[in-house]
């Protein structure tokens, strides 16, 4: 049984809320923040736990943050800039930021640094999985830490919100495993979109298409999941927003460029979702993409009636 500890939870969203409602389950003591303060207690009173409305009430005596912020720029601004001096100016030495956001791995190794000068310490644990599997605490946790001891700290509260931990390697690499997994599944979800409206313009089910394609050498998540429940639907509420996609599509991209790779798959998928959410209404889901791309061609995407999944 892991120990308890007292943990800050910064990020009352769509992912947090499950999240930090588990590690309460978990027995932990949590403590919520959120900036907007009246959500942050509201999930506190349903949870059974504390709310702080200030960073020095929420760093009072706690051993490790979580951060599940919408990207590195939110992080830093919390750790470093808020208030004029950041949540680092009020915790204890040897507290643990684990950053569980989407965020840039050169930001994040640049945060560790200025970090440790405090003697603060830092581990990026980004996940895979949408709100269904944050609430069963299903998720996959990627780690990136140089710590190893900090690593199986921070490890002994993660494995409260999901099944998967992977240690991945040193700071930074969890959140670069996340983009790049990020735009393995962007891509695959952009050109299925497009193999299906070709095939409907040529006289193809889309419905039929998904079905022959998820049971051949083309399968992958979103045939299997994303477009038989919510493109074919017309849903299209998975529960991640086209935005936060192009976003981390578009940390792949400026990882491969640093890293001076020539890499032409991968800006062409940042470019095209960069254009799509660019294109959607604020707060679209990532799948309405399909639905964006196929008005684009005067094409449906909609399953026809009768030709259902066996």
């Amino acid at each position: 049984m892991n120990p308890r500890k007292r943990i800050a939870f910064v990020g009352i969203g769509n992912m947090g809320t499950p999240m930090s409602a588990n590690l309460v389950k978990a027995g932990h003591d949590v403590r919520l923040y959120d900036l907007n303060v009246a959500r942050a207690r509201e999930h506190a009173r349903a949870i059974g736990c504390d709310a702080a409305d200030d960073l020095r009430g929420l760093a009072d005596g706690r051993e490790i943050v979580i951060t599940m912020l919408p990207d590195d720029r939110s992080v830093r601004a919390l750790m470093l800039e808020a208030d004029g001096q950041g949540l680092a100016a009020h915790l204890s030495r040897n507290t643990i930021l684990i950053d569980m956001s989407s965020s840039s791995p050169a930001a994040t190794r640049d945060l560790c640094g200025r970090l440790a000068e405090r003697g603060l310490r830092m581990v990026d644990a980004p996940v895979s999985g949408l709100v269904p599997r944050a609430r069963d605490a299903t998720l996959t946790i990627m780690v990136g830490c140089d710590d190893e001891s900090t690593r199986i700290e921070a490890e002994s509260v993660l494995c409260a919100m999901g099944n998967r931990i992977l240690a991945v390697g040193g700071t930074g690499c969890g959140h670069a495993m996340k983009a790049l997994n990020n735009v393995v599944a962007a891509t695959c979800f952009a050109v299925t979109a497009e193999a299906l409206i070709a095939g409907s313009r040529f006289g193809l089910d889309p419905g039929t298409m998904i079905d022959v394609i998820d049971s051949a050498s083309g399968r992958n998540f979103h045939t299997a999941t994303s477009f038989p429940n919510e493109v074919l639907s017309g849903r299209l509420a998975s529960g991640f927003t086209a935005a936060l996609l192009a976003k981390d599509v578009g940390i792949a991209a400026e990882l491969a460029s640093s890293l001076g790779l020539e890499t032409p798959i991968i800006e062409l998928s940042a470019s095209r979702w960069r254009d799509a959410a660019q294109a959607l209404a604020q707060g679209a889901d990532n799948t309405a993409a399909a639905a964006l791309w196929a008005d684009q061609n005067h094409v449906g995407l909609t399953r026809a009636a009768g030709n259902g999944a066996d």
